[in-house]
C-alpha cells in the first residue's frame, strides 16, 4: 500500500517560486502532482516514470519540473514564475499508467496549499 504526504505549499507573489516535496511509503512506476480550484475539477499538472520519463500540462511548461530522488523516497515540483492562475490545491499522486489524467492515478494524498497573488 502506497501512502503520500505533500509539503511545501504557501503563499507567494507572482512571479515567485516554490518547491513542494511528497514523501512516498511503498513504491509505484509512475508519479504525478495535480491541482484543484475551488469550483473546477482536478488537473494533471506533471507526472514523471521510475525511469525518468516526464510529461507536463501545456500551462507549467517551461515553468515547473517534477523530478525525483528514488534513494529518499521523495517526489518534488519546482515551480518557477507563478502566475494568480497556479492558486490551488496541490496533490500527489501515485498510479499505474503514464499520462495526465486523474482516472490513472489510485493513491492520493492530502494535498498542500498553494497561493499566487498578483
Amino acid at each position: 500500500q502506497v501512502q503520500l504526504v505533500e509539503s511545501g505549499g504557501g503563499s507567494v507573489q507572482a512571479g515567485g517560486s516554490l518547491r513542494l516535496s511528497c514523501a512516498v511509503s511503498g513504491f509505484s512506476y509512475y508519479m504525478g502532482w495535480f491541482r484543484q480550484a475551488p469550483g473546477k475539477e482536478r488537473e494533471g499538472v506533471a507526472t514523471i516514470a521510475r525511469y525518468g520519463s516526464t510529461l507536463y500540462a501545456d500551462s507549467v511548461k517551461g515553468r515547473f519540473t517534477i523530478s525525483q530522488d528514488n534513494a529518499k523516497n521523495t517526489l518534488y515540483l519546482q515551480m518557477n514564475s507563478l502566475k494568480p492562475e497556479d492558486t490551488a490545491m496541490y496533490y500527489c499522486a501515485a498510479g499505474r499508467v503514464f499520462g495526465l489524467w486523474k482516472e490513472y492515478f489510485s493513491t492520493w494524498g492530502q494535498g498542500t496549499q498553494v497561493t499566487v497573488s498578483s
